[in-house]
């Protein structure tokens, strides 16, 4: 099943960059990179909802 990416560039480049995060050290709380990257690249509250739910369901 694919995942439906969102419009827009900031949260493009939000999930990119929480991805590389990530990947670097995978020891971090998702919420608290996902908080960085809504100040980082100025999010909706949806698009943060967004991102919790993709990092959510991608992670198991």
């Amino acid at each position: 099943m694919a995942t439906v990416m969102p419009e827009g560039e900031n949260i493009q480049k939000a999930i990119k960059w929480i991805s590389a995060n990530l990947e670097e050290n995978s020891n971090q709380p998702i919420n608290m990179v996902i908080e960085k990257a809504v100040f980082k690249f100025d999010l909706s509250p949806k698009d943060t909802e967004f991102l919790m739910g993709f990092f959510r369901n991608h992670k198991k």
